[in-house]
């Protein structure tokens, strides 16, 4: 489309997202970065008909279509924004559990990788990716993530959930792994 359609397109506004005092939001075509005091995230936010403008402390959302596709992805929007302002705050901590009945599983980590060794009394070492800037620890029984961006802390523990899969068992019997017990 040519600027002179763009600028005739009429957007209405459908929600407001307020920044918390300490934060910054800067927008250059399209990717939005979040700054506060733990530190910076950065995400894409690009639609036909949905606009982000940021104001003082107000991000406006507006949109050109009103249907129901349009308005959820408005939201979710809306929701990536809030979720971003409290992890550059206050941050996000996810706490996993080892699990294992007979065979005591080692979980360590190595560079940018969790390591399982001994699982289900194997030879070889399960491998986990850790995805951007989670800080993994291991205390016990216990695998403690801890970040600023919420979907990478998520896909670290999917990863590392993913690594302890039970194939070829029954799973009412073999229950060893690494599950997620607790996240905010």
């Amino acid at each position: 489309m040519s600027i002179e359609v763009l600028k005739m397109i009429k957007y209405e506004e459908i929600g407001k997202v307020a920044i918390p005092p300490g934060v910054t939001v800067t927008e250059d075509n399209g990717i939005f970065e979040v700054s506060g005091k733990l530190g910076k995230v950065s995400r894409t936010f690009r639609n036909n008909y949905i606009k982000l403008e940021t104001s003082n402390d107000v991000v406006n959302v507006l949109v050109s279509k009103h249907n129901k596709k349009v308005l959820a992805v408005a939201e979710t929007w809306s929701s990536t924004l809030r979720t971003l302002c409290k992890g550059v705050t206050e941050g996000f901590k996810y706490e996993l559990k080892i699990d294992y009945t007979h065979f005591p599983m080692r979980v360590s980590v190595k560079g940018t990788y969790v390591m399982i060794e001994n699982f289900l009394g194997g030879r070889s070492a399960r491998s986990a990716k850790i995805v951007g800037d989670t800080k993994v620890t291991v205390k016990g029984d216990r695998v403690h993530l801890e970040g600023i961006d919420r979907k990478d802390l998520g896909e670290t523990a999917a990863n590392i959930e993913r690594a302890t899969k039970i194939r070829h068992f029954d799973l009412r019997i073999f229950q060893d792994g690494v599950y997620l017990v607790d996240g905010n």
